[in-house]
């Protein structure tokens, strides 16, 4: 199981956005048979703060994509990418 080129064409956008933020530093992602898993790190060597897993066994009950936080609690799950990656996103700050 992969990632398409669009799925991950958002999430390196996100990303991106948070490297930029000073929040994410590294980035791992592992296919097994099963699932997709994007990891996301503060630092190379931490435990991820999040993942972001793709799982086609589950998109007809609760929906293919999950963000998992780091204690492995399901923060969001869906059946739409976007949709579930906005948990991740931080607000925008009045400058």
């Amino acid at each position: 199981m992969t990632f398409d080129r669009r799925e991950l064409d958002r999430i390196l956008d996100l990303y991106g956005r948070m490297v930029a933020c000073g929040e994410w530093r590294d980035y791992a992602i592992d296919f097994t048979r099963d699932k997709a898993v994007f990891s996301i790190f503060r630092r190379a060597l931490d435990v991820p703060l999040y993942r972001i897993e793709k799982d086609p066994r589950l998109a007809r009950r609760q929906g293919a994509y999950a963000v998992v936080s780091q204690t492995g609690l399901i923060l969001k799950r869906g059946h739409d990418l976007p949709r579930v990656l906005a948990v991740l996103e931080k607000p925008l700050r009045e400058v």
